[in-house]
């Protein structure tokens, strides 16, 4: 019998049979395991757990612990979910159907039935009965001619048109039941561990993404092993809710958005200004420390200038149009990248090796156009300012540079409150080489730096293949908030191509030209999309360094408000931050509203407090603190605040 090594996750090495399957590995292993099995990966591709495997490959099982897994339980569920629609009406057509973050969708076109929220409850009772006849996920390669002859028997034109770009050895089905999709996989076994269905909502979704083509109905929905699982997520997509960024952000008056300005821009109010600027003060700090120069560049450059660093080229179809100038011939554009313009402060004189590694920061706006469909509060916008820094150093300061910007960034997540975090290592896609520009000898260098530097720290990291910047590998911190979701924040990016576009130079010590490697990083990434997660991870509760207001006066008659000035003042000579209350209201709906604006103090003056010359001070969350002085209260604050 003909044998082929198996190399597993911790290095061993061991022999099976040609054509073993994934799962016959998992079931050598352990019983246990094999059950959990959903799929797996064979020399870095996922595949069913069941298919054969014919020469020597490295192989990791996935269960629904593992990003794959779910992945593949979810677009599993997903065909799963066709074929209840394909039970229930008959004729519906299908589009694309695949797993998402949160679970799954599949953009489906029911002729002259309209899907209701009303129908959605008989769509899960169908799903979870058909669950239950254990119906295996069968692949199948099929050649195009017969693909082609299945799909026209069924009328189904948005599967035939997707077969157009498929060529002849490309094209595999999966079957479930009485289902048959065109699809490349992987699957799970069989539909039986598909315990829990919950159909989250519908939505309009253009063919292809095209408005010029049929609108189909998009299902989303999630599905889990466990009924348990699903409830646990029903309750976290509720409190999520509450800490909505969009919803808190109004009640707190941080930021807005008005049509007549435009979709997707942002305006942020006193309040959030405040915020923001805090955050920026306590970044440009740091950053000074560590010996960066911050500039200031326009809003707009030359279309000429992204055309030379490449963004135009691979960006210019989904930025903001050229502006046109009374000049012929003249084009400029929003700024959709700060490196363009940091590349030309560096250039624009001779530069000496003594004078590099040169940081250069920026808190820079740039624009993109993101579909209308695709905004999302300031998590999703069209303008946004990023805590941008580019530092130009020669080779060898390469790695010096990478870890003290890996500090800087684990700092700043940290001091943010963010506890659990991984980083993520971005390389280039190797079957794609046209996304990318710049030489295999540069990308090889800037990928071994991001390597070294990362395995010399404390830090999780993963690999992911593709997802690196078109000029350059990239290091992604993806962080956790206070309700387990993930989020990517802060990344730091190697570039050995924009120097060698921008013809980049620095006189070495042996007094010639050579080409400065650039790193570009943004430890909050952009300060919208930080201040959206940082708004629902603390449910607007912000650290107390960080709160516009940090206390509120609260007189019970009007009588006491000149005493409350008089504390204002005494209070910000200690640089802490408040307002009074002097609304007509009773104390108790000052408190109340006080405590909904998260105002972390609130100090109660009434007739004792004023005859004393005290405050009586109540803590959000923890109530009464008993009465201080006001030179008891700035020591408990001062505390309290170098506790954050």
């Amino acid at each position: 019998m003909s044998m082929i090594n198996i190399t597993l996750p911790d290095g061993s090495i061991r022999q099976y049979p040609k054509g073993t399957s994934s799962m016959e590995i998992a079931t050598s292993i352990s019983e246990g395991l094999a059950r959990n099995v959903l799929s797996a990966s064979v020399n870095g591709e996922v595949w069913d757990a069941s298919r054969p495997i014919f020469s020597d490959a490295s192989v990791k099982l996935f269960t629904w612990n593992d990003k794959e897994g779910k992945a593949t339980y979810w677009h599993s569920s997903a065909h799963l979910m066709a074929e209840a629609l394909e039970a229930l009406y008959p004729g519906t057509k299908f589009g694309i159907g695949p797993a998402i973050d949160t679970g799954f969708y599949y953009d489906v076109d029911t002729g002259d039935k309209t899907l209701t929220p009303a129908d959605l409850p008989k769509i899960e009772e169908k799903m979870l009965e058909l669950a239950k006849n254990k119906s295996q996920y069968i692949r199948k390669e099929v050649s195009k001619d017969d693909a082609i002859r299945f799909f026209t028997e069924k009328k189904d034109e948005y599967k035939i048109e997707l077969l157009q770009d498929l060529q002849d050895g490309q094209i595999t089905f999966y079957s479930q039941g009485n289902f048959t999709d065109l699809c490349k996989g992987p699957h799970i076994p069989d539909t039986s561990s598909i315990k829990a269905v919950k159909l989250m909502n519908l939505a309009g979704a253009y063919w292809r993404g095209d408005e010029k083509r049929k609108q189909m109905t998009r299902i989303y929905a999630v599905t889990f092993p466990k009924a348990k699982e699903l409830t646990e997520y029903l309750e976290l997509l509720e409190e999520a809710k509450k800490r909505d960024h969009r919803k808190l952000g109004a009640e707190l008056e941080l930021f807005m958005f008005s049509e007549k300005v435009g979709q997707g821009l942002p305006i942020w109010l006193p309040k959030g200004t405040q915020l923001r600027e805090r955050l920026q003060n306590f970044l440009r700090a740091e950053q000074e420390k560590q010996g960066y120069q911050m500039v200031v560049t326009p809003h707009i450059g030359s279309k000429s200038l992204y055309e030379t660093s490449g963004h135009y080229a691979k960006y210019g179809a989904d930025s903001f149009q050229p502006i046109h100038t009374p000049k012929e011939g003249e084009e400029f554009l929003l700024k959709p990248m700060n490196c363009p313009h940091h590349c030309e402060i560096y250039g624009h004189r001779p530069r000496s090796y003594r004078e590099l590694p040169l940081r250069i920061g920026e808190f820079g706006t740039v624009y993109r156009y993101e579909q209308s469909g695709e905004l999302h509060g300031l998590s999703r916008v069209r303008g946004f300012t990023q805590d941008d820094a580019h530092i130009f150093c020669t080779v060898d300061q390469v790695k010096g540079e990478f870890l003290k910007v890996l500090e800087l960034t684990t700092m700043v997540i940290k001091k943010m409150g963010f506890e659990n975090f991984t980083a993520q290592i971005s390389l280039r896609d190797p079957d794609n080489p046209e996304k990318y520009i710049g030489s295999d000898e540069n990308w090889n260098a800037a990928e071994k730096a991001i390597i070294e530097a990362t395995s010399e720290v404390d830090l999780i990291t993963t690999t992911e293949l593709g997802e690196a910047a078109f000029y350059g590998p990239k290091l992604d911190f993806m962080i956790k908030d206070a309700l387990g979701r993930s989020w990517q924040l802060g990344t730091i990016q190697v570039d050995y191509n924009l120097p060698e576009r921008f013809g980049l130079e620095y006189i070495g010590a042996d007094n010639q030209p050579h080409r400065p490697v650039m790193i570009h990083r943004a430890p909050f990434g952009s300060m919208e999309r930080f201040i959206s997660i940082l708004i629902e991870h603390t449910a607007g509760k912000f650290p107390l360094w960080l709160t516009p207001d940090q206390y509120a006066l609260l007189p019970i008659s009007d009588k006491w408000i000149p005493y409350c000035e008089e504390i204002k003042q005494e209070l910000a000579k200690h640089d802490i931050r408040g307002f009074i209350d002097e609304r007509a209201e009773s104390i108790g709906r000052k408190i109340r509203d006080t405590e909904l604006k998260r105002v972390p103090y609130m100090l109660i003056i009434g007739d004792k407090e004023a005859e004393n010359q005290s405050v009586s001070v109540r803590r959000q969350g923890e109530g009464d603190l008993g009465t201080m002085s006001v030179s008891e209260f700035v020591a408990h604050f001062t505390e309290k605040l170098s506790e954050v």
